[in-house]
């Protein structure tokens, strides 16, 4: 900038503004990240799951494959991690240990990306949007707002 010429006071501006952009991604990157789980959201139009609790494990599998041959992709890197000495030593019995304790490279191998090691609660839903229940409630909220300000 000196070579260029340019004032002393402009090199100072700058280097103020480099400064403060850089004490600003600071300050981003220092906030902590928010938490979050996953949930395993069933449609249940018919109401036949009502009452009853589920739990499950979130999985990935390749696009074109069929979801019906996850268990057997499970089962088969369950078979993988008990052919180890690891495996023959503490074998893996059910699929909550498989997806709790199976590598993620023996996961990857069998086509199944394990994204919860933990089980997860399953919701249903009817899949319904109650329009009408929802015009009341902003009505009411709405009500409830303008009745505080009189």
């Amino acid at each position: 900038m000196q070579r260029n010429c340019i004032r002393a006071a402009d090199i100072e501006g700058v280097i103020d503004t480099i400064k403060t952009e850089i004490a600003s991604e600071e300050e981003a990157e220092k906030q902590p990240a928010v938490k979050k789980q996953f949930c395993i959201l069933v449609s249940d139009p018919k109401g036949e799951l009502e009452g009853k609790d589920f739990v499950g494990w979130l999985l990935q599998i390749p696009e074109d494959d069929s979801p019906f041959a996850t268990e057997e992709r499970l089962l088969r890197a369950d078979y993988e991690i008990n052919i180890t000495p690891k495996g023959r030593r503490l074998p893996v019995k059910t699929i909550a240990e498989v997806c709790e304790s199976v590598p993620t490279r023996i996961a990857k191998e069998q086509g199944v990306w394990i994204k919860t090691k933990e089980p997860v609660y399953v919701l249903r839903t009817s899949g319904k949007v109650p329009l009408d229940e929802l015009k009341r409630k902003i009505a009411s909220e709405t009500h409830q707002e303008n009745v505080g300000f009189c």
